[in-house]
């Protein structure tokens, strides 16, 4: 039965969305805040809607907005075992502020074990494909085991992050993940608007951003930038800009989004 028009139910109850349902919505929602764009993905997927979050400043606005519309939305993150500490600190925060429950998935044992074994334990500074491989085992793997009970998620991505993200829609399909819906409620915000929210609520953080880090992940493969050098800067910086990203974002469509992860 369909819940809302273009949303059909498939076997095991599973909601998918049309083609041409994506396009109205993400019409709709162009110039819709994001609070509306989570009001409609709780609506429209709950129970099987999660948020994936890294803890970056987007992630946190949207676990503060969820806060207020559903608190019962699922949070996952992916711990690589190579996180910041100050990551590990704006977890408890956030856990602690928002009386919320964080799902944390693991790269296998067998697989980091054979990864360092085999390769080193920097072997992604070696090259692109080696560093792909590191995110494939520490990242790639765990999400997909995290997304295979969800019919959507929700992340915190958004265009001007990122050259690789300047085609990213607030709803998409998500062909990697098995044609589940992806939403970006934050896709149309700029920066300031994320730290003017921060700031307005009284969001916490990642003390990391004070330090001069826009983007944080994995704590071999995350520096501070300098004014002026570019947000994604500071991540594989021994890298292209082209060729940064992890590989959690692939739509099987048009290649890599990536995310703030």
């Amino acid at each position: 039965m369909e819940r809302q028009s273009g949303i059909q139910s498939i076997d095991g109850g599973s909601r998918v969305l049309s083609a041409e349902s994506i396009v109205e919505l993400n019409e709709r929602f162009r110039t819709a805040g994001p609070e509306v764009v989570l009001r409609w993905a709780i609506d429209t997927f709950a129970p099987k809607l999660a948020l994936a979050s890294s803890f970056g400043a987007e992630d946190m606005v949207l676990i503060d907005m969820l806060s207020k519309l559903e608190p019962a939305t699922t949070i996952f993150t992916l711990d690589t075992g190579r996180l910041h500490e100050e990551t590990y600190d704006v977890m408890e925060r956030a856990r602690e502020q928002y009386k919320v429950t964080i799902e944390s998935y693991f790269p296998g044992r067998d697989a980091v074990e054979a990864l360092e074994r085999e390769r080193g334990f920097y072997s992604f500074r070696q090259s692109v494909e080696e560093r792909k491989f590191c995110c494939r085992v520490r990242k790639v793997e765990p999400l997909g085991r995290a997304l295979k009970s969800v019919d959507a998620w929700i992340t915190g991505l958004r265009r001007e992050q990122a050259a690789t993200r300047t085609g990213i829609d607030a709803v998409e399909i998500d062909a990697s993940h098995g044609s589940i819906v992806k939403i970006n409620p934050l896709v149309e915000w700029t920066e300031p608007q994320v730290w003017a929210y921060i700031r307005e609520h009284h969001v916490p953080y990642n003390a990391l951003h004070d330090q001069g880090f826009p983007s944080i992940g994995c704590a071999p493969c995350t520096r501070a930038i300098t004014p002026g050098e570019d947000v994604r800067a500071g991540r594989w910086w021994w890298e292209n800009p082209e060729t940064k990203e992890c590989g959690l974002h692939l739509d099987g469509k048009q290649g890599a989004h990536g995310t703030g992860h």
